[in-house]
C-alpha cells in the first residue's frame, strides 16, 4: 500500500488524499494548524462566543462526556478556564471499563457539575451493533449516532443552545481543515459520524425487530428545533491549539485522572481510548478492513508533532498492530457469532489494495481488568442469523 511520505497513514484511510510529494492531507492540515492559524485570535473568538451564553439559562452550555482523555480535558477547561456552568451529558454505550466510573466520580466531585446519564435499551443496542457490523464493518453505529444525536436532543429539552465538543476532526482526518471553523452540525453528523445510515434507514433494515420509537435516541433533531433555540455546536479544538499529551498531563495532575492499558496499543499510550472494553475489537476490525490499527494512528500523531521519527513509528506498528484481541471472544458471545462469521463479515469490507491474511494473525495480550468487564449475557431468541460473506462489499 501507498503510505504518507511523512507519517505512516496508508492510502486506505478514510477521507485521505496525497499531494505530489506523497504527503497526506492530515499532515498538511497539521502544518496549517502550526503555521497559519492565529491561536490568540481564535481564543478571543472563543471568549466572545461564550460571553453570549453565560448566565442566560439554567446552564451555560452542554458538554458531551465519555470519561476519556478529551472529554475530561474539555470539562476541566470549560469549568476552570472559561468559568462556565455546563450540563454534562453522558451516553452510556454499555461497554465502559471499571476505571471510568472511578475516574468520573473523582472528576465530577472536584469540578462540581450536574451530570445527565442516558443508557439506551440493551435489546435495541444489540440489534444495531449486529446490523451496522454487517452493513459497514463497524459495530459502533449506536455509540456514535447516540452520542451526537441524543446530546443535541438534550440541548433542545434543556433550552441550552451552546454545545462544546472536543478536538476538530482536522486533527486526525480530512473531513475538515484547520482553516475552517468546524461546526458540529447535521452535515458533520452525516458526513463523519453515522456511517451513512440514518435511524430511519436502520428501522427499515431491521425489518420490524425494533419499534421506531425505540430508535429516537439516534435521530438527529429537526433543524427547525435547533434554529428555535439558536443552537451553536462547536469544537473547542477550533479555538485552542490541541495537544493531547499536554492535555493528559493537565488532567492527571489537576484532577488525578488515571490511564490504563488498552488492547493493541503500546503501554506508554495509557491515555488513549481507555473507556470501552471493545476498543480492541474495533481497532482489529479497522486493521482487517484498512491494514491500519490504533498504534498507526498514535504514531502518526507523534510523528506530526515531531515527538517520534517515522522509523520509530514503523517499529511500534510492527509490534502492536493487527493482533487478535482477547476481548473478541466476549464480543462474539454478545452478538452470538462464530469467529468465522465475524471474519466473513469484516473481510467483505476490505479497502483495496489492502488484503488481510487471517493465518498470520498473532494473539494479543489480555488486559488486567478483563475479568471485571460485564459479561452478563441474556438470551437472544430471535437472532436474525448471519451468512458468511465471500466477496468484498
Amino acid at each position: 500500500m501507498l503510505s504518507c511520505s511523512k507519517c505512516l497513514l496508508p492510502e486506505t484511510a478514510e477521507a485521505t488524499s496525497f499531494d505530489e510529494s506523497g504527503s497526506c492531507s492530515v499532515c498538511r492540515q497539521i502544518e496549517v494548524r502550526d503555521t497559519q492559524i492565529d491561536w490568540d485570535d481564535r481564543y478571543k473568538q472563543l471568549q466572545e462566543l461564550v460571553g453570549q451564553y453565560r448566565d442566560k439559562g439554567l446552564y451555560d452550555c452542554i458538554l458531551p462526556y465519555s470519561g476519556g482523555k478529551d472529554s475530561v480535558f474539555q470539562l476541566w477547561y470549560v469549568v476552570r478556564k472559561l468559568g462556565l456552568k455546563p450540563l454534562v451529558v453522558r451516553f452510556d454505550h454499555w461497554f465502559y471499563r471499571p476505571l471510568i466510573e472511578e475516574n468520573n466520580t473523582r472528576v465530577f466531585k472536584q469540578l462540581g457539575v450536574d451530570v445527565l446519564n442516558f443508557t439506551p435499551n440493551w435489546h435495541v443496542v444489540r440489534e444495531l451493533m449486529l446490523e451496522s457490523l454487517k452493513r459497514r464493518g463497524d459495530f459502533c453505529w449506536h455509540c456514535h449516532t447516540g452520542i451526537y444525536a441524543h446530546t443535541m436532543q438534550v440541548a433542545i429539552r434543556y433550552e441550552t443552545p451552546l454545545l462544546i465538543w472536543g478536538e476538530s476532526l482536522a486533527e486526525y482526518q480530512s473531513f475538515y481543515s484547520y482553516d475552517e471553523m468546524e461546526e458540529v452540525d447535521e452535515k458533520r453528523f452525516n458526513r463523519a459520524m453515522n456511517l451513512g445510515i440514518t435511524a430511519d434507514d436502520m428501522y427499515e433494515f431491521l425489518g420490524g425487530r425494533v419499534a421506531k420509537r425505540d430508535l429516537y435516541p439516534f435521530v438527529y433533531p429537526p433543524r427547525k428545533e435547533l434554529m428555535r433555540i439558536k443552537c451553536r455546536s462547536v469544537c473547542l479544538g477550533s479555538y485552542i491549539k490541541w495537544d493531547t499529551k499536554k492535555h493528559v498531563d493537565i488532567i492527571k495532575s489537576e484532577l488525578g485522572w488515571k490511564g490504563q492499558e488498552v488492547e493493541g496499543i503500546p503501554p506508554e499510550y495509557d491515555y488513549e481510548k481507555i473507556e470501552c472494553f471493545f476498543q480492541g475489537v474495533r481497532d482489529y476490525l479497522k486493521y482487517i478492513k484498512r491494514g491500519m490499527g490504533r498504534t498507526n494512528h498514535l504514531a502518526n500523531i507523534d510523528i506530526r508533532n515531531k515527538r517520534m521519527t517515522r522509523e520509530q513509528g514503523e517499529a511500534l506498528v510492527r509490534e502492536f498492530d493487527g493482533k487478535r484481541p482477547p476481548s473478541l471472544d466476549l464480543f462474539l458471545d454478545y452478538l452470538q457469532l462464530t469467529e468465522e462469521q465475524f471474519l466473513g463479515i469484516a473481510i467483505k469490507h476490505e479497502v483495496s489494495p489492502w488484503q488481510f491474511s487471517p493465518n498470520t494473525v498473532e494473539p494479543g495480550r489480555r488486559m488486567p481488568d478483563m475479568d471485571k468487564w460485564n459479561n452478563t449475557q441474556v438470551p437472544w431468541p430471535n437472532h436474525p442469523g448471519v451468512e458468511i460473506g465471500g466477496g468484498k462489499g
